[in-house]
C-alpha cells in the first residue's frame, strides 16, 4: 500500500532513564540495527508522503541515522510530552496531507503490513482516530481499551486509575495512533498539562474526540509483540531474542538447517541459501550473503561476508568483510580479515590468520600461520608457521607467491618478495630476496653436528652435580656439630 496522503511522525526525542544509560533510547540496538532503524524501515515502506522523526535528546546522533534513510527531523526542545512533539510537528507537515500515523521510536518489532492495516481501518471507519492495540496475556502497566456496544473505542484507562474490572481488560493501548489532521489540529490545540509531570499527553486528545462524538476505532495487531517498547534493558534484550528467532525461521522456512536456532545470532540483512548447515553458537551479522550447500560450524562469526556455494567455515572461525568462493574450507580457528580473498577450492586451515590476500584456486594455508597482503598462486602450499612479513614499522609491503609453490614451514618471507612459479622454499628459512621459478631457496645457518658432545655434556653435568651434592653434605655436618656444642 501507498500512503501518498498520510505523512508518518516517528518520536524519538526523549533520552529514556530507564535504561540507566547515556545513549538515547532509540541508539540502542537490537535484532542487528538501532531501535530507530527498525521503525524508520517499517515506515519507509509504506511509502508515506512524508517520515518525520521528532528529535530531542542527542539530537544530532539521532539525526545521522534517521537521515540517511531517507526521513526528515524537526527539534523538539524542551520534551514537554508527546502531545507537545505533536505540536512541534505540526509546522513541519506537509499541508496535502490528511492523515498521520504516530509511531513511538522504540517500538521495533512493528511491521509495515499492521501500520498498512491501520490506515485501512482507519479510512475505511472514517474515523477521526484509530488506535493500534494488542490483547496481552499480562497487560499490567498499559493502559486499557474501553469499548462501547458498538465496539468503538470509548476511553483508554490508565492502570493507576482503572478499576479492578477494568484492569482484567487484556486489550491495550500501543501509543500508536492514526489520525484525520482536520480533526487532530484543534483537539491538540485544547491539550493542558494536567499532570504530575506538567506535560502533554497525546492519549489525552482520545478523550478529547470522544467528548466531541467523534469516532475513535482501534485496530488489534496481529501480533501482540509487534507492540513492545524498549524501556529497559531487559525489555531490549526481550525485543532483541524475538528478533533473532524470527530471522532464524525465516532462514528455515527458506530451507536452511539450523542447529539449536535459540544459540544462533542473525542479522536482518543476512541471506542463505537452501540445504545450507548452521550449527550452534554461530553468529551471521551486517549483510553477509550465504550461498547455498555450505556449513558453518559451531562458533563462528561472519561479519559482511560472502560464502559462496559449498564452502565449508569450520568451527570458531572469524571472518570480517572477506569473500570465500565455492567449495573453499575455512578453519577451524581461522580469522580471516578485511581484504581476505579464499577462491574455489582453496584451503585455509586451523589457526591461520589471512589479512588483504588472495588465495588462488586449490592453494593451501594449512596450519598456524599469519599471511598478510599477499597473494598465493593456484595449488601452492604453505607450510606450518609461515609468515609473511608484510610491515616494516612504517608501511605495508606485498608478497606475492606463484602456482604451484612449496613453502616449507616456519619460513619468514620478507616483504617486498616474489617467488616465482613452482619454486620451493625449505624450512626454517627467512627470505629476503626473490625466489626464481622452480628454484630451491635455503636461507638459514649451515647445520654442524658434533659427535660425542651430548654425552661429554651429560658426564660433565653429572660431576658437578656430585661435587654440589657433597660440599651440602659437609656443610650439614658442621651445622650439627654446631648446635650439639651449644646444648652441651
Amino acid at each position: 500500500m501507498k500512503a501518498k496522503d498520510t505523512a508518518i511522525l516517528l518520536l524519538a526525542a526523549g533520552k529514556g532513564t530507564r535504561m540507566r544509560s547515556e545513549l538515547a533510547k532509540v541508539l540502542h540496538r537490537a535484532g542487528g540495527l538501532s531501535l530507530v532503524e527498525h521503525v524508520v524501515r517499517a515506515c519507509q515502506a509504506l511509502k508515506p508522503i512524508q517520515l518525520l522523526v521528532v528529535i530531542g535528546h542527542q539530537a544530532e546522533e539521532v539525526s545521522a541515522v534517521v537521515t540517511a534513510l531517507g526521513a526528515q527531523t524537526v527539534v523538539q526542545q524542551p520534551q514537554r510530552g508527546t502531545g507537545h512533539a505533536m505540536q512541534v510537528a505540526r509546522r513541519a507537515i506537509r499541508k496535502s496531507a490528511k492523515f498521520a500515523i504516530v509511531v513511538p521510536g522504540d517500538a521495533p518489532l512493528l511491521r509495515t503490513e499492521t501500520l498498512a492495516a491501520l490506515l485501512d481501518t482507519h479510512r475505511r471507519g472514517e474515523a477521526a482516530a484509530t488506535i493500534l492495540t494488542a490483547e496481552l496475556n499480562d497487560p499490567t502497566d498499559y493502559g486499557r481499551i474501553l469499548r462501547d456496544s458498538e465496539g468503538r473505542v470509548q476511553a483508554i484507562v490508565e492502570e493507576k486509575s482503572a478499576t479492578p474490572e477494568q484492569r482484567a481488560i487484556r486489550e491495550v493501548n500501543s501509543s500508536i495512533y492514526c489520525f484525520t489532521l482536520t480533526k487532530l489540529w484543534p483537539c491538540l490545540n485544547a491539550l493542558r498539562p494536567e499532570n504530575a509531570h506538567r506535560e502533554l499527553y497525546l492519549t489525552d486528545v482520545i478523550g478529547l474526540l470522544r467528548q466531541q462524538n467523534e469516532r475513535v476505532l482501534a485496530y488489534v495487531a496481529p501480533d501482540s509483540q509487534e507492540i513492545l517498547g524498549c524501556n529497559t534493558r531487559g525489555a531490549l534484550a526481550d525485543v532483541d531474542r524475538i528478533f533473532r528467532a524470527r530471522k532464524a525461521a525465516e532462514l528455515m522456512e527458506s530451507g536452511v538447517t539450523i542447529y539449536l536456532p535459540e544459540t544462533v545470532v542473525i542479522d536482518p540483512e543476512v541471506t542463505a541459501g537452501p540445504d545450507t548447515i548452521v550449527e550452534p553458537g554461530v553468529q551471521l551479522l551486517g549483510k553477509t550473503r550465504i550461498g547455498a550447500r555450505c556449513k558453518i560450524g559451531t562458533g563462528c562469526i561472519l561479519l559482511d561476508s560472502r560464502i559462496d556455494d559449498e564452502a565449508v567455515i569450520a568451527a570458531y572461525s572469524v571472518l570480517d568483510s572477506c569473500r570465500v568462493w565455492p567449495k573453499a574450507k575455512i578453519g577451524p580457528f581461522s580469522r580471516l580479515r578485511p581484504g581476505s580473498d579464499i577462491r574455489e577450492g582453496a584451503h585455509v586451515g586451523g589457526f591461520v590468520e589471512i589479512k588483504k590476500s588472495v588465495i588462488h584456486e586449490g592453494a593451501k594455508v594449512p596450519h598456524l600461520s599469519y599471511i598478510g597482503d599477499a597473494t598465493i598462486g593456484r595449488d601452492s602450499n604453505i607450510g606450518a608457521g609461515t609468515i609473511t612479513c608484510n610491515y616494516d614499522g612504517f608501511a605495508k609491503y606485498p608478497t606475492t607467491i606463484g602456482e604451484g609453490v612449496f613453502i616449507g614451514s616456519d619460513t619468514a618471507l620478507v616483504a617486498p618478495v616474489r617467488v616465482g612459479r613452482g619454486a620451493y622454499v625449505a624450512a626454517g628459512s627467512t627470505i629476503t630476496e626473490n625466489v626464481p621459478a622452480d628454484a630451491l631457496a635455503i636461507a638459514r645457518g649451515r647445520q654442524a653436528n658434533k659427535p660425542g658432545w651430548a654425552a661429554t655434556r651429560r658426564k660433565e653435568l653429572a660431576r658437578a652435580g656430585k661435587l654440589k651434592s657433597s660440599k651440602r653434605r659437609t656443610s650439614r655436618s658442621r651445622s650439627k656439630r654446631a648446635k650439639s656444642k651449644r646444648r652441651r
